[in-house]
């Protein structure tokens, strides 16, 4: 029964991140065919196709690898695509055109191009409607009566013997108020700073009563989930449902979701801070694995995270990089303003080596999550339940 039970939550996190990467394609899909661009194909997944069915001349496909999906349109799609179809044939169109952006009738040979606003109006419309469904599903939970919302205080219940918190001086009471000069409003906030200080001895400013005091600490770092923690847990134990659902109010859940993915950025582009926050980054399986854990929680809270992984996605694929929305955006937005384009073969080469090299670390990331998982489900639990934290100081007193 346990399996079968086990079977379901499985489909229940498939479909729904099925569902971010779905509407997100049929965005791009949607305005194309209302500009009146000629839709090839429209794939959930990479790679070999497992299924397909041709519709109104478009081809639609359930492909082998579940790590995102591709509306291939000739006039728009990057180069990219087609080694992502697992196809690597080049199919000319009357008119001199050809599959893909950059791809020319021989190297150096420039295609005819559709008007950049409408490449840059296509691009957009992938991470609107994943905007749109975050905006949906955060009005949606809401309006559930029985959805638990809220944050943990950065309220100090306790902390653990001999660990970085009680070596500093920390105690029951205190109120973290910032961790290496960022300010610190939630217990989430200060688990995140502890993830970015990377090891490194920090500075925790804690309010004790009347007074503010400066805690230097060294977060220690555990062996099988690769955290950091300073062995403290909050004054409450009654955490279960509320990891992904801060506040009741669409527009606050929304900008908790925004503000969160901006620090994780701000992180990467911060010399000091940089490898720390790269290596706390997950990929697929991380994700995969979040979004089994909190529908398995509670199914609201699951739901709350797949608002934020749909703000995570429009907000990453809007970045300026080639391959991605962003890059797209870029290229188009310089042929609008100078009024020239970035030749062809340019775009080809470069959108293959940030291809390749987003596959690469999309590699590196499973590898890395797979290994962390296994040594998670192989070995003693990792104390990052906050109830067992504190279940385990009530035994040891």
């Amino acid at each position: 029964m346990s399996f079968l039970v086990t079977v379901f939550y499985i489909v229940v996190c498939v479909l729904l991140f099925s569902l971010a990467i779905a509407i997100h394609e049929f965005g791009h899909f949607i305005v194309a065919l209302k500009l009146g661009l000629r839709v090839e194909a429209f794939s959930i997944g990479f790679g070999p196709v497992l299924w397909k069915r041709t519709y109104k001349g478009v081809e639609y496909r359930i492909s082998a690898i579940p790590l995102g999906g591709y509306v291939s349109i000739p006039d728009v799609d990057p180069e990219g695509t087609k080694a992502l179809e697992g196809e690597r044939k080049k199919e000319k169109e009357k008119g001199g055109r050809e599959k893909g952006v950059g791809v020319g009738e021989g190297e150096g040979e420039e295609r005819e191009r559709i008007p950049a606003w409408k490449e840059i109006l296509v691009a957009v419309a992938g991470p609107a409607m994943n905007v749109v469904l975050a905006v949906v599903l955060a009005i949606a939970l809401s309006l559930v009566p029985n959805a638990k919302f809220g944050e943990l205080p950065a309220e100090i219940g306790g902390v653990i013997k001999d660990g970085p918190a009680a070596a500093a001086g920390m105690v029951a009471g205190d109120v973290v108020v910032s961790v290496a000069g960022h300010p610190i409003e939630t217990w989430t906030d200060m688990q995140t700073e502890t993830q970015i200080s990377g090891g490194k001895e920090t500075e925790y400013v804690v309010r004790r009563g009347e007074k503010e005091l400066k805690l230097m600490m060294t977060p220690e770092r555990n062996s099988v989930s690769g955290a950091y923690f300073i062995k403290a847990f909050s004054v409450t134990n009654s955490y279960k449902a509320a990891q992904w659902m801060p506040n009741r109010n669409p527009l606050k859940q929304l900008a908790w979701d925004a503000g969160s993915i901006f620090r994780i950025l701000k992180g990467l582009v911060t010399p000091k801070e940089v490898k720390a926050t790269a290596g706390a980054l997950g990929g697929p399986v991380m994700i995969a694995e979040g979004l089994y854990r909190q529908v398995r929680r509670d199914i609201w809270d699951g739901i709350g995270f797949l608002r934020f992984l749909n703000v995570n996605l429009a907000v990453l694929n809007l970045l300026p990089i080639p391959v991605l929305d962003g890059g797209l955006i870029l290229f188009s937005l310089i042929a609008l303003v100078f009024r020239r384009r970035i030749p062809d073969f340019i775009v080809r080469n470069v959108s293959m080596v940030f291809m390749y090299a987003l596959i690469g670390l999309m590699g590196l990331l499973i590898v890395k999550d797979s290994w962390r998982s296994w040594k998670i489900h192989t070995s003693d639990p990792v104390m990052d339940d906050w109830t067992n934290v504190v279940e385990k100081v009530e035994k040891a007193k």
